[in-house]
C-alpha cells in the first residue's frame, strides 16, 4: 500500500511539472521576447518580420507614422546600412489586464560593415502594445533620440 501512495504522489507530481512547464509564459516575458524578436529582425535585416509585432491600426510619434510608414522607416534604414546593430540595455514593461505601456532603451548603430559604426543614435521609446487574438501588438509608439547623432 506505502509503495502505491508513493507511485501516485510520484505520478501527480510529475503530471503538475508537465502542465508547468506547458503553460504560456507570463505577459510581461512574452512581450521582452516580442521586442527581441523586433530587435533580431532589423539585425537580420528584415523589416517585414519586424512588422509581425506591430498591429494593423500602429500609430506612431502622434499620428505622423502608420505601419506602413513605420515599414518603409525600417526599409530605409536597412538599405541605407549594410550592417545595422540594436542594443537594447533597458526594458520597463507596466501591465495593465490587455493593454500593456512599454519604455526602452535602444542603441541603434548602422554602417558598411567596417570595425566601428558610421551612424548611431540611442532612442527613448514608449510604446502601447494590446493583446490581439492571444498575441500582444504594439498599437502605438513615441520614440525621441535622447542623444545627439553619431558621425
Amino acid at each position: 500500500m506505502a509503495a502505491m501512495r508513493t507511485a501516485l504522489a510520484a505520478t501527480l507530481t510529475f503530471v503538475a511539472l508537465c502542465l508547468t512547464a506547458c503553460a504560456h509564459p507570463p505577459d510581461e516575458a512574452r512581450i521582452r521576447g516580442a521586442i527581441e524578436a523586433m530587435r533580431h529582425a532589423i539585425e537580420e535585416r528584415r523589416p517585414g518580420d519586424f512588422l509581425d509585432h506591430v498591429s494593423a491600426d500602429f500609430t506612431g510619434n502622434d499620428g505622423s507614422v502608420d505601419r506602413e510608414g513605420l515599414h518603409n522607416l525600417l526599409r530605409v534604414a536597412v538599405l541605407r546600412n549594410e550592417v545595422v546593430s540594436v542594443a537594447v540595455p533597458s526594458i520597463d514593461v507596466e501591465l495593465a489586464g490587455d493593454r500593456a505601456t512599454v519604455r526602452v532603451v535602444a542603441i541603434v548603430t548602422g554602417g558598411s560593415g567596417g570595425l566601428l559604426p558610421e551612424r548611431g543614435e540611442v532612442y527613448t521609446i514608449v510604446s502601447g502594445w494590446k493583446r490581439e487574438r492571444g498575441t500582444w501588438r504594439c498599437y502605438n509608439a513615441k520614440w525621441s533620440s535622447t542623444d545627439r547623432p553619431m558621425p
